[in-house]
């Protein structure tokens, strides 16, 4: 059962979500290698930029609060950012040569490569000032992307996000989205993580997330189910939810995927738009699970992100067959 407190405020339906967004480049058609592509798909990415384009098309308020270059690449994702809803005031454009972060991709499961340009990044440039000018007043929830604490400027700015959310009341949630190239060590992402994690009502991840913040992979879910809140994915396997004492299992929606990309921020928008509207935890957990068997199964991250409408019936048709003698 969701403590009474979280889940009114999250029903404010606004959130604010604190991290990367970039360009995302998929080899285009579908299924070839980066070198053999004839064109490229541009998109939203980002893990941030992602959950804000999930919460967005399922009816909710959000805005992003982060940073890009001033150049193409930093104005396409403000373009991409005002064409999903996402509210762009928190977004700072930094002018001192940092770029926005650039994915070369490809839409295939077998053999998937990618490229990630993050040499310094923009998104790193977020100041505590730019995190303190935030009014959480009216803010449901902030979710934290944990891959803006690996540097600073950007991870004092986190921390001052957090303090002035919990300071309003709101929810704080970090997707801990544990990157293991953004950080100086294991040692260093454990102490700073697990500092996060400390402040947060809700915290999401896998089975390596949690192994980092227990120290072990085989000790993760036991930190995981210590939490007040907590979200255990597990792949295939689905996921394990631990809340108010009380712990559940959730399976996955068993779909022919496209790229195993996205599905960790579907589910992260799909799971908090439901608590919004008022869903119980099983019911939103399922809904998340719904939102990245979505993604995966279709081109791009935030493009695949589906409509409210689109959901429900995706689940209700699956729900039916399943039904079906």
């Amino acid at each position: 059962m969701l403590d009474e407190r979280i889940a009114k405020r999250l029903k404010r339906n606004r959130f604010v979500v604190l991290g990367r967004a970039g360009m995302d480049l998929y080899a285009d058609p579908p299924g070839e290698a980066v070198e053999r592509a004839e064109r490229f798909v541009a998109a939203l990415g980002g893990s941030a930029g992602n959950i804000a384009a999930g919460l967005a098309r399922l009816g909710a308020g959000v805005d992003l609060l982060g940073a890009v270059s001033d150049d193409a690449i930093g104005r396409f994702v403000m373009a991409q950012l005002a064409d999903y809803g996402i509210g762009a005031k928190h977004v700072s454009v930094v002018r001192d040569g940092r770029r926005t972060s650039l994915a070369v991709t490809e839409s295939r499961v077998e053999g998937l490569q990618g490229v990630l340009y993050r040499n310094h990044a923009a998104d790193f440039a977020l100041s505590v000032a730019e995190a303190e000018a935030v009014d959480f007043q009216g803010v449901g929830a902030l979710i934290v992307t944990g891959t803006a604490l690996a540097a600073s400027p950007s991870r004092d700015a986190v921390f001052a996000a957090l303090e002035r959310a919990r300071m309003a009341g709101t929810v704080c949630v970090l997707d801990v989205d544990w990157r293991a190239y953004s950080w100086q060590s294991e040692a260093e992402a454990r102490a700073v993580c697990g500092e996060a994690v400390a402040l947060c009502d809700l915290t999401v991840g896998n089975d390596e997330e949690f192994g980092l913040l227990a120290g072990e992979v085989e000790r993760g879910r036991d930190f995981a189910a210590g939490l007040p809140w907590a979200v255990y994915k597990m792949g295939a396997a689905g996921s394990e939810t631990f809340c108010g004492g009380a712990s559940f299992r959730c399976g996955i929606f068993a779909v022919k995927a496209l790229k195993p990309l996205g599905s960790g921020d579907g589910f992260m928008a799909g799971m908090l738009a439901a608590l919004a509207r008022g869903e119980g935890v099983e019911v939103a957990v399922r809904q998340g699970s719904a939102v990245a068997a979505l993604v995966v199964s279709g081109v791009g991250c935030a493009p695949a992100m589906p409509m409210l409408g689109s959901l429900l019936n995706f689940i209700k048709e699956l729900e039916d067959a399943h039904r079906a003698p």
